[in-house]
């Protein structure tokens, strides 16, 4: 059981979480469509908590987008939160292919590393919502909360990690309920 009020940050994995994900990646700023309900449920949590975003990125290491690109996705992101009154604190990127050894990619923990130093943040202070096997791994490298919601790759990744002691939650609008039911009790 997470303790929401020890909670500084909450680091959300991108495609799947926020916006719907696709096996053929997310390449332009119309392909990112995002999930009912997760712009509100992001503005809900800035009221309690920072709100980042750690993301494998590898469609720019494998040449189907670049920066800029990605940039124009974040940018119509921040304009659909804005009309929420949300916003995302901080946003940590992997460019990488999954072949190029890098430090940055989940599973490492080097992006939520990352977030928790801008926020002076221990991680005991942070949970990361993912929807894939590396997001719970990153969370456990790092050694955070994690919580796996069942959009995006969620189902397949829920069957991937039985036996885990997992939190589960449908979406993260659900998350969000849950977490502002805890706090009425």
């Amino acid at each position: 059981m997470i303790d929401w009020s020890k909670k500084k940050i909450v680091v959300l994995d991108r495609d799947g979480v926020i916006n719907h994900d696709s096996d053929n990646y997310i390449k332009s700023p119309e392909e990112w469509i995002p999930i009912a309900g997760s712009l509100p449920a992001v503005a809900a949590l800035n009221k309690r908590f920072k709100v980042a975003i750690a993301t494998n990125q590898s469609g720019i290491g494998r040449g189907y987008y670049d920066e800029s690109v990605l940039d124009a996705m974040h940018e119509k992101m921040a304009k659909l939160l804005d009309e929420h009154d949300g916003h995302i604190d901080q946003v940590e990127f992997c460019p990488h292919h999954p072949d190029d050894g890098c430090d940055c990619r989940k599973p490492n923990p080097t992006m939520l590393k990352r977030i928790a130093e801008k926020f002076d943040a221990s991680p005991e202070e942070v949970v990361f919502v993912g929807d894939s096997s590396s997001d719970y791994h990153c969370a456990q490298e790092f050694g955070c909360d994690f919580v796996l919601l069942l959009t995006g790759k969620g189902l397949k990744t829920l069957d991937k990690l039985a036996g885990e002691n997992i939190t589960v939650e449908k979406s993260l609008a659900k998350l969000v309920e849950a977490i502002n039911s805890e706090n009425k009790q």
